[in-house]
């Protein structure tokens, strides 16, 4: 009876540590499993945000570029429209400025719903009163004209007009400044959740590395190592659009401050190039003035579409038609310096792309081809298909490539061949392959490059593939 007792409690004693075993297993694996769930979902919640970030950034980015960019131009094109007039006495000119000013008070109208935060919306009010007080400038100078008969309004009017001209757009660098406040006021917000998300994962981690090392490794490096670059690609990309805010904004007061002196200097120049007789130095003098004020509004162009691109109108077509059109356009200019531009692979596929800007990329691709060679050599055009990561995931592109057997890049412009303003030309801007870049940006794709000493450089287009 005794060995059958001991057998007994020795029986249920073993029942009782196998039932703890198996519920110490079930808890850990279930804390582990809760762990995995619960980063899982953080990770998956802190893509989300990012994604919402980027998508947020981005379009409140453009809407301030639209408003400072629209009313600068606009205010710009009236000055123009009224220094002509002032010169010419056009009745034409007057009534179009009389439809353009009443567009831009219509416009005006329109932007207030726009503009969400409490710092913009006064802006909006002031930059009405300041227009009213343009027009009645302008319509002074008209005034003039007409009461007194003379052909040029006085240097008081002329004046005037300047004066209410930049207080209007300084106003407009004003309110995009407001409108930056609330863009880092936004930033600010969604980082603050992104570091509590992060927080979240490190105290999982944490909990995780008590149950198994090996499988907190295992995570992190599957799970959390992917989410820490997209937060240091989130934060680039903060950092980077406010530079590029900074530059719009800097661009536009370049574009005041150059072009407005400028049209004045134009209008004039013309005015006085009529009292000139051709043939003569004077006549000469005028036109190569002329000339270097026309470089001088290509470079501000070139800086301001640098800045502020344009958004691509997208189109459907053939992955050769661009590259087709580029080879006519370009052959005869090349065929000067004996290089030819012909023809390699060609695939039937279809991107979806605006074809001017994209044309553009490949006019100033070839063009650095041509440059490289100098004389006697080969530009070839083609189109690929291939598979790229491009925007987070692995994609079907095609890529648009321009290669030339020209002398290749040197390794020391090879490390700032896509900054600003940097060039191994005489005559460049710097701007052509910051422009490209940015240009193949907005048709979500990339601009690569192989390049190697005295055999040649290719410059290729990844695009998308569009499946028709």
């Amino acid at each position: 009876m005794v060995r059958r007792n001991c057998g007994g409690n020795s029986a249920a004693q073993s029942a009782i540590m196998k039932l703890g075993i198996i519920l110490r297993l079930t808890i850990f694996f279930a804390t582990i499993i809760a762990m995995v769930v619960l980063i899982a979902w953080t990770v998956y919640t802190s893509w989300q945000r990012t994604g919402d970030l980027h998508e947020r950034l981005s379009d409140k980015q453009w809407r301030s570029s639209q408003i400072a960019d629209h009313l600068q131009q606009t205010v710009l094109s009236l000055n123009n429209m009224v220094l002509r007039y002032a010169a010419y006495r056009q009745a034409a000119d007057w009534m179009n400025f009389n439809v353009a000013s009443r567009d831009l008070s219509r416009w005006l109208n329109e932007q207030q719903p726009l503009l969400s935060s409490q710092k913009e919306r006064p802006f909006i009010d002031r930059i009405k009163t300041a227009y009213n007080d343009y027009l009645k400038a302008a319509n002074a100078i008209n005034a003039k004209i007409y009461n007194t008969r003379m052909a040029i309004p006085s240097l008081v009017e002329l004046s005037d007009l300047e004066r209410q001209s930049k207080r209007l757009l300084d106003l407009g660098i004003q309110l995009s400044e407001a409108h930056q406040q609330s863009i880092q006021a936004l930033q600010s917000e969604n980082i603050r959740s992104l570091n509590i998300l992060r927080y979240a994962v490190l105290g999982s981690l944490t909990l995780l590395l008590a149950a198994g090392i090996r499988l907190a490794l295992v995570v992190y490096r599957e799970m959390i190592a992917p989410l820490k670059v997209q937060l240091v690609e989130s934060r680039q990309l903060v950092e980077r659009q406010e530079k590029l805010a900074s530059l719009g904004m800097l661009a536009a007061g370049v574009a005041h401050e150059i072009r407005n002196p400028l049209t004045a200097i134009k209008a004039w120049l013309y005015l006085q190039q009529k009292h000139l007789k051709p043939g003569t130095p004077e006549f000469s003098d005028a036109e190569l003035i002329g000339g270097e004020i026309n470089r001088l509004e290509r470079i501000v162009r070139d800086f301001l579409q640098f800045a502020r691109p344009s958004e691509p109108q997208f189109a459907v077509m053939t992955a050769e038609q661009p590259l087709r059109e580029v080879q006519t356009l370009l052959k005869p200019q090349l065929e000067k310096s004996n290089i030819r531009i012909e023809f390699g692979e060609m695939v039937a596929a279809f991107i979806r792309i605006d074809p001017q800007q994209i044309k553009q990329v490949l006019i100033n691709l070839i063009n650095n081809a041509a440059d490289s060679i100098g004389h006697d050599g080969t530009v070839t055009l083609r189109a690929r298909l291939d598979e790229k990561w491009l925007n987070d995931r692995q994609t079907d592109v095609v890529i648009l490539e321009v290669s030339d057997t020209g002398k290749g890049i040197p390794p020391e412009a090879e490390k700032r061949l896509f900054d600003p303003f940097f060039t191994t030309k005489d005559f460049g801007t710097g701007l052509g392959l910051p422009i490209a870049a940015r240009i193949v940006e907005k048709h979500y794709g990339a601009l690569q490059y192989q390049t190697q000493s005295e055999v040649g450089t290719t410059f290729g287009i990844i695009l998308p593939l569009h499946l028709s």
